[in-house]
């Protein structure tokens, strides 16, 4: 039971899952103010690492939650959007219209979740939360990243 509270606590990033209305949103924000806070302080690869970790935290705490659910992907578990949403952000400048253009990519992407983001969806426990917001990230990521290139 210890450990169902310290991973739902973990999968709804200090309970910001729980707040009423777009938790998944609420989510992504916090992970862009996050970055904005931290983007400094870390290299683009060592960004890279700590997203990793995340994202293997979020594996293994949002599959505890989902099988205390009646659900699969939980609306309430949103390190899934932490993760993906820090994907999207990955090696831009920190700038307000790079954080908000990453945020809004991601979030369109991760609503829509066109193919082949809605097949990762499908994969069971916390691998499929997980994976489809990583997609939507790199979907976002992509299309900022050639921006820049242009």
């Amino acid at each position: 039971m210890k450990d169902a509270r310290l991973s739902d606590w973990i999968a709804t990033v200090g309970k910001v899952g729980t707040l009423p209305f777009a938790p998944g949103t609420w989510g992504s924000l916090v992970a862009l103010i996050a970055w904005f806070l931290i983007h400094d302080w870390l290299t683009p690869h060592l960004f890279i690492v700590v997203t990793i970790i995340i994202f293997i935290v979020g594996v293994i705490t949002s599959t505890i939650v989902e099988k205390n659910s009646s659900s699969h992907d939980p609306s309430r578990v949103v390190i899934d959007e932490w993760v993906g949403q820090w994907v999207a952000l990955a090696y831009l400048p920190k700038t307000i219209g790079f954080g908000i253009a990453g945020f809004l990519l991601f979030r369109l992407f991760d609503i829509w979740k066109p193919w082949p983001i809605r097949k990762l969806d499908e994969i069971p426990n916390g691998w499929g939360i997980m994976l489809d917001d990583v997609g939507a990230g790199l979907f976002a990521l992509i299309i900022i990243q050639g921006y820049l290139l242009l």
